[in-house]
């Protein structure tokens, strides 16, 4: 008898070693001493971050070279065997190149390259870093984000300026203390009623994606919503099904800008109408178990090797969801499973 099915794998972006050491943060005297044998990620304007070409470690900057003491906009993102890291705005300090790389949804991308260094975005190249470096650049990516968007007061319109190195702002004019929010949005994979896990998984794309690419359908929670009652909204609204036995699976942060990703599972019938959301959903279709394994054969090689997988007697093609997405981690557990 076949067992409900869970995610099995960690969400790429749900890896960390780094403790962050909160309590860290209001003790400058600690921080500065150790300052000098610290680790910092650098972040490009597009949010790049190095990495030595060929691995899958960040290549971090020792902190003495960028002065005495962290400077004003160094971000604090945890300590890990002993060694302090920071997060700071920087690009490559040569002439860059470019250089080809297999990125996500099984495209070649190119990406800048300077001193043995690659420089590369979190959402396409996540899942090739290790698990230390992957936590400490998608926390500095959401720092970052949440930096970029909180510069002014809500309040009165002054100024903030960073305190608690980086994990707070204070309003030069008022003195409110605003701190980094992540906003919550639900992501489901809607399977049949057959069995215990269904035999088909329902799918869509959204007018802007790439052609063939289908993912799982997803949405913010919205005031006063539970993510439950999130779910069943989003699935309604966004292709009209009606979904029953929701299911929590897992999260995995998703700072682009500053979101959450809330993994759940839920049943619907099959054979109802299905009715995309007009300018949200572009087509939302059933993809059988067999095709779903079949995609994630086709798409076990990175970039070029990688090809669309032939649905419904070839009268579509679908791509997978990016390899650093909870998505991937989610139809690659249910495909796995038995009806």
């Amino acid at each position: 008898m076949s067992v409900p099915f869970t995610l099995g794998a960690l969400p790429t972006l749900s890896r960390s070693t780094v403790d962050r050491q909160e309590d860290l943060r209001t003790n400058p005297a600690r921080l500065v001493s150790r300052w000098p044998d610290a680790r910092v990620v650098l972040l490009d304007d597009t949010g790049r971050t190095p990495v030595v070409e060929g691995a899958s470690t960040l290549a971090f900057r020792k902190a003495i070279d960028f002065g005495s003491a962290p400077p004003a906009d160094a971000v604090f993102l945890g300590e890990w065997q002993d060694v302090d890291y920071w997060s700071l705005p920087g690009g490559p300090s040569g002439e860059a190149d470019t250089v080809k790389m297999a990125g996500s949804w099984g495209f070649v991308e190119e990406v800048p390259r300077a001193d043995g260094e690659v420089w590369v975005e979190l959402r396409g190249y996540g899942d090739l870093l290790d698990d230390t470096s992957a936590g400490l650049f998608t926390t500095a990516q959401a720092l970052r984000f949440w930096r970029r968007q909180a510069k002014f007061c809500t309040r009165c319109g002054s100024e903030t300026e960073l305190v608690q190195f980086g994990w707070a702002s204070k309003c030069t004019g008022c003195g409110r203390e605003e701190y980094p929010r992540t906003d919550p949005a639900v992501i489901c994979l809607v399977h049949s009623l057959e069995g215990t896990n269904g035999s088909h998984v329902l799918l869509a794309r959204q007018p802007i994606w790439p052609a063939g690419r289908y993912s799982v359908l997803a949405g913010f929670v919205e005031a006063g919503e539970s993510l439950e009652a999130c779910v069943v909204r989003e699935i309604r609204e966004e292709v009209g099904a009606v979904v029953s036995d929701v299911r929590y699976l897992g999260s995995q942060p998703w700072p682009f800008p500053r979101s959450i990703m809330l993994g759940f599972t839920a049943r619907a019938d099959r054979s109802a109408a299905l009715v995309p959301a007009d300018g949200e959903i572009e087509e939302a279709l059933w993809v059988s178990r067999a095709e779903v394994r079949a995609a994630f054969e086709n798409s076990a090689v990175r970039g070029e090797g990688s090809k669309p997988t032939p649905i419904a007697d070839g009268a579509a093609e679908i791509i997978l969801p990016g390899n650093s997405s909870i998505a991937r981690v989610m139809l690659k557990a249910w495909a796995d499973a038995e009806e």
